[in-house]
This record gives structure tokens, C-alpha cells and sequence, in this order.
């Protein structure tokens, strides 16, 4: 048996569904209890929270964390161009050895700036939880099935996805589950999806997939199968509570009843979205009809960086703008977004602070000048803040990152790594 660790974080701002000052104690991987009476003897490790915020460690929906090793590739083009000229032929190089170092260094940036959990679509998926596992954080890991409508494709393909299932689901101290995880319908045969959607129902996973990302997309589907995509996929089968639609740009209005009866989960990636021109999803109409949205970085050559603290920003700054309602998207719902419903898209025990939750805490520093004053901090942390100024992580209930330094990742090790091997693409 592993001894018991606590952790005790005191006197600090909490935000979570309220914001109050209390303490906060950790046991093993779990939130113990939040009041003001917790004292030093009640743990044994003891974090100052007086000049800090704590909040709930932030929640990536969608995500490609290998793709750290593409940073600055494809740079302005649109989605099409941008993947079938740039990515997939630098992708057809990568090798177990290239993924892993990918997603340490994605890791390192994603604990550093204050992001526990993340949803992940990738290749050579084993070679992510085993950063997963070195790391300490928390991932739903999916393999990027692609088939291009050929049929040996599609059946090695699955084989993949049911391989990761066997060797990576519930791994990890339950930190790692996986995912099925169709690309999305223009790279997907029907078949696939409809065997994707019963592999998932077999062992009870979430299917993440990309939908509606651009026009074209959606005009393409439309002329193959007569639906748009969400009809689409619908139609087959392949949505349910289950599911997590990466983008949702260009939803119809039968597509948002669709959406909000089958209780699919959208992850909106505002920055990836905006970059490669792909459109300003309704975030706010999905959050009046009730649909779950999660917040998501997409990968870091369409973004390019792991910060939710700015995907946070834009996602809330995107909606006022082109609804030209100041108004939309307040501070608590844009928060919300990035924690509490990016955990019920996953499925996961945590995204807030209380009691019996799993222990997924950041201390954002508030001690730095464009954090000054805290009248609001909530406020702060939505406009103001950067990922540079999380201090604190605490993932499963251990320390991630301590005053800033990672505890489980050597950052000027992956970085050299990367730095001699990125090119290889």
C-alpha cells in the first residue's frame, strides 16, 4: 500500500461554483474538505494560499498534444490546404519515439499554464499515456482512425483503436481512459463510423470527433449524403450522450435540436477556429439551448500554444464581439466552460472544488502587476490572467508544479529533445 500524502492549501481565494476564502485539505487523490478550520496538523504538506487563487486544474477538450512538434507549420492557410499540404505529409514521418517527446513537451506547457486534463486525438497513442503516466496528469486519449473509404484501412483502423482500449484504458492510477475516436466524417467511411459508434457502446468510451468545422465541410457532406453533418451522423447512429463534437462551427437550427436532444458535448477551440478562418461557432446559442460546451486548444500548429487561460479569454471576448452583445458569455459561464463542463464531456469526477471531488487544484499567483488589484477574482482570472502565472498544480493529488518548477517533467531536457528532433518531420 502506497502511504497516505495530504496536502493542506490555506487561507486562500477559492473559485469555484462561489468565490469564498477558506482552506482546502487534500487526501490521496481526493478533495477532503474545504473550511476554515483546517490548521497545519492536518497535513503534511502545507501550501500559503494567501496571495493566490485557487480553482479547479482547467479542462482541454480537444486537443493533439504531439502536434507540438508542427508549431509554425502550415501557418496561414485555410483547413483543407493546411492539412492536405502541410500536416499529413509531415505526419506520415512521425515515429513512437517523435510522439512521445511531442507530448512530454506539450505536458510540460500544458502543466505549466495550468491545464490538468486534456482530450486527445492523436497517433501512436500508447506513446502519450506513457508521457501521461511520467507526467501525472489526467487524459482521455483517442486514436485519429482515418480510412479514407478504403476498406482494409477501416479494418486496420479499428484494430488500433481496440489495441489502445485493451493496453491504455483505466491506466495510469485511473488517470488514462480512452476514447474512440473517428477523425471526422469526410475521412471517415460510413462504416467506420457506425463501427467506431459500437466499438465505443461495447466498452461504454466517449466517441470524440471532429464536426462542422467549416463550410466546406459542411457543404461537401451535404453533396455526398444529402445531410449536413450533424443529420448526418444522426442518421447512422453515432450521437449520443457519448459523444464530443470538436468545433460545431456551422450548426443549422435542426442541427442544434439534434445536438441538444441526443446530449452531445461540443469542445469549442476559439483560437484554432479563428486562425484558420474556419468560422465563430454559437457558443452562446448552444448555452441557451442548454447543449454542454467544453473549452479546447486544437493542435498547437493551428493555435499555436497549450493556454487555456487565453482560450478562456478569446472565448468570451469571440462571442461579445460577433453577437455585438457586451453582455453574452459572463465571467462564471466562460469559467464554467473550462472546468465543470469540460469534466461532464469526459466524464470525470472533477472541474470543481468540493468536497469528495478529485483533487485537480491550480494556485494562480495573484502577486504580479496585471493581476492588481483583486477587486473581482473571477474577473481577474477570465481577462486578465496568463498561463505564466499559474504557480501551483495539483493533479490526482500530487504536485505537478511547485513555485512554478515542474516536479515531474525535466523542462530543459524535453525542450532540448524536441529542439534536435522536431525536424526529422
Amino acid at each position: 500500500m502506497a502511504e497516505t500524502t495530504s496536502i493542506l492549501i490555506k487561507d486562500t481565494t477559492i473559485i469555484s461554483d462561489e468565490i469564498e476564502k477558506s482552506s482546502i485539505l487534500v487526501v490521496d487523490d481526493t478533495i477532503q474538505e474545504i473550511s476554515n478550520s483546517l490548521n497545519d496538523n492536518d497535513a503534511e504538506i502545507i501550501i500559503d494560499g494567501s496571495n493566490k487563487i485557487t480553482m479547479p486544474g482547467l479542462i482541454n477538450t480537444h486537443s493533439h498534444v504531439a502536434m507540438t512538434l508542427l508549431r509554425g507549420v502550415g501557418d496561414d492557410q485555410s483547413l483543407q490546404t493546411w492539412l492536405e499540404e502541410y500536416i499529413w505529409p509531415k505526419e506520415a514521418n512521425l515515429n513512437d519515439e517523435l510522439v512521445y517527446l511531442g507530448s512530454k513537451l506539450a505536458m510540460a506547457e500544458m502543466i505549466k499554464t495550468g491545464t490538468t486534463t486534456f482530450n486527445d486525438m492523436y497517433f501512436f497513442m500508447e506513446e502519450t499515456a506513457k508521457a501521461v503516466d511520467e507526467s501525472g496528469m489526467r487524459a482521455v486519449l483517442g486514436y485519429g482512425m482515418i480510412d479514407l473509404f478504403d476498406d482494409e484501412k477501416m479494418k486496420s483502423e479499428l484494430k488500433e483503436s481496440e489495441k489502445l482500449i485493451k493496453n491504455c484504458h483505466q491506466t495510469c492510477e485511473n488517470r488514462v481512459s480512452v476514447a474512440v475516436a473517428p477523425h471526422a466524417p469526410y475521412t471517415c467511411s460510413e462504416e467506420l463510423l457506425i463501427k467506431s459508434k459500437e466499438l465505443a457502446s461495447k466498452h461504454d468510451l466517449k466517441l470524440h470527433i471532429h464536426v462542422s468545422e467549416t463550410k466546406k465541410e459542411v457543404n461537401d457532406i451535404k453533396n455526398n449524403t444529402g445531410k449536413t453533418p450533424f443529420e448526418y451522423l444522426d442518421s447512422i447512429g453515432v450521437l449520443d450522450s457519448n459523444t464530443i463534437a470538436a468545433h460545431g462551427v456551422w450548426p443549422t437550427d435542426d442541427e442544434m435540436n439534434i445536438i441538444k436532444e441526443k446530449q452531445v458535448s461540443i469542445a469549442h477551440n476559439p483560437s484554432s477556429n479563428m486562425k484558420l478562418a474556419s468560422g465563430i461557432a454559437p457558443i452562446t446559442k448552444y448555452l441557451e439551448n442548454g447543449v454542454n460546451v467544453g473549452i479546447g486548444t486544437d493542435g498547437v500548429s493551428s493555435n499555436n500554444n497549450l493556454d487555456m487561460f487565453s482560450e478562456m479569454k478569446l472565448t468570451a471576448f469571440l462571442q461579445k464581439v460577433n453577437t455585438l452583445n457586451p453582455q453574452v458569455l459572463p465571467t462564471k459561464d466562460t469559467f464554467k466552460m473550462a472546468t465543470k463542463n469540460g469534466a461532464q464531456a469526459l466524464g470525470i469526477n472533477a472541474g470543481s472544488l468540493e468536497e469528495g471531488k478529485l483533487a485537480d487544484i491550480i494556485l494562480v499567483d495573484t502577486l504580479v502587476p496585471h493581476m492588481t488589484p483583486v477587486r473581482n477574482a473571477l474577473s481577474n482570472i477570465i481577462y486578465s490572467s496568463l498561463g505564466t502565472d499559474v504557480d501551483t498544480v495539483i493533479c490526482n493529488g500530487k504536485l505537478l508544479l511547485e513555485n512554478k518548477e515542474l516536479k515531474t517533467i525535466n523542462e530543459q531536457e524535453i525542450i532540448q529533445q524536441v529542439n534536435e528532433k522536431a525536424f526529422e518531420l
